[in-house]
């Protein structure tokens, strides 16, 4: 079985953040929903936890980050193209989210591009050819 990974993101308004992971692709899983937290499918594997802050805090006594001032982890997700990095970002930045929160990356085998949701919270989307990655490692080594 593959392991699945459950990623926590404290949230300040559950509602707005919902809607902003649906405009980019995400489905919500209901059963692991509630009025504290939803569950966000990005894939088979991937899954948001968008939890309110009170709810957060019951996994942690740390303080919250504020990340639009901090950065608390940069995610990085695959895209099977270009165009769907392109197209993933687009939609983060229509849905409220600020597209190209970092600089844009060309090296030709791999292209990324970011965004942060309305939390502040990092995702850089990239697309990468395997084939060309593995050449460029070979050539460099």
């Amino acid at each position: 079985m593959a392991k699945l990974i459950f990623l926590n993101l404290p949230v300040t308004d559950l509602a707005r953040s919902i809607a902003f992971y649906r405009a980019i692709g995400a489905e919500q899983n209901h059963q692991f929903s509630d009025e504290t937290g939803a569950c966000m499918v990005l894939s088979d594997t991937i899954h948001l936890m968008l939890l309110t802050h009170p709810k957060y805090r019951q996994f942690t006594a740390k303080p919250i980050a504020d990340t639009h001032v901090v950065s608390a982890a940069l995610i990085c997700l695959s895209e099977e193209s270009r165009a769907a990095v392109d197209a993933t970002v687009g939609w983060a930045g229509e849905a409220g989210g600020r597209a190209d929160a970092s600089p844009l990356q060309d090296h030709g085998w791999m292209y990324s591009r970011s965004f942060d949701d309305p939390d502040g919270h990092t995702f850089e989307i990239m697309w990468m050819d395997p084939a060309a990655a593995h050449a460029e490692a070979h050539a460099a080594a």
